[in-house]
């Protein structure tokens, strides 16, 4: 039986056939943002090797947060790598300059399925356990807000540290405090790309820390109105 792809992106889709291949970028097959000079002309491409749909970063600078569509996966995509696509859908994250895409890829054959149990919560725990104080929750919403209030997949901007201390209302040292703690904590967890290193720069962090606690389920859109809630007590 004939095996395909389907890409959603800004609610328009796109369908690979065996044999084909889809190219995403600047100047793609699937052109994300032809006005973001950030991005690669070529960056992710899908294509099929044998029987087998395999996701592939060819780009040279930029990665991609890849997980199933419940959340309980997460693989990191950097430049030259790939990986299978395996299940029925594949979220793709990724950032470029100040703005955020995601993506969603839908398998007609998926090789490996996910049998949730009675006890399953449905998609509500993380990757490993990670225990965040109030604080450092309402950091991560505060630069998770424009993805998470967003409907479906498409594109959105992670605010700039001022930003998120002004919708906190925290002094930046304050924030920039809390944002070494968690992306530290993360770090330790073995969350790839918050942290600096011998060579090696963390400077989109704050980007990477949303794809990770988006994708994993860190916050989600449920737990936005805690936002307001925290200015009003602030208020009070």
């Amino acid at each position: 039986m004939a095996s395909t792809i389907s890409v959603e992106f800004c609610g328009e889709w796109y369908r690979i056939d065996e044999g084909e291949e889809l190219m995403i970028g600047r100047e793609a097959d699937l052109d994300v943002d032809d006005d973001n000079p950030f991005l690669h002309r070529r960056f992710l491409t899908i294509v099929q090797v044998d029987s087998m749909w395999w996701l592939v970063n060819v780009g040279s600078r930029l990665s991609a947060t890849i997980t199933d569509g419940t959340g309980s996966m997460q693989a990191w995509l950097a430049p030259g790598a790939r990986i299978p696509l395996v299940f029925d859908e594949t979220k793709v994250v990724f950032t470029a300059g100040p703005t955020t895409y995601d993506l969603s890829v839908h398998a007609d054959s998926p090789k490996f399925a996910r049998i949730a149990g009675q006890d399953d919560p449905a998609g509500e725990t993380t990757m490993g356990s990670v225990q965040l104080t109030e604080s450092q929750k309402l950091l991560i919403l505060a630069l998770s807000e424009p993805m998470l209030a967003r409907e479906g997949s498409g594109m959105s901007s992670v605010p700039t540290s001022a930003q998120a201390a002004q919708r906190l209302g925290w002094q930046m040292t304050k924030f920039n405090r809390k944002l070494d703690n968690v992306c530290d904590k993360l770090d330790r967890l073995g969350v790839r790309g918050l942290r600096g290193g011998p060579g090696k720069l963390a400077s989109n962090r704050r980007a990477r820390l949303v794809e990770h606690a988006v994708l994993s389920r860190l916050v989600v859109r449920e737990d936005l109105p805690l936002l307001d809630r925290s200015q009003e007590a602030d208020e009070d």
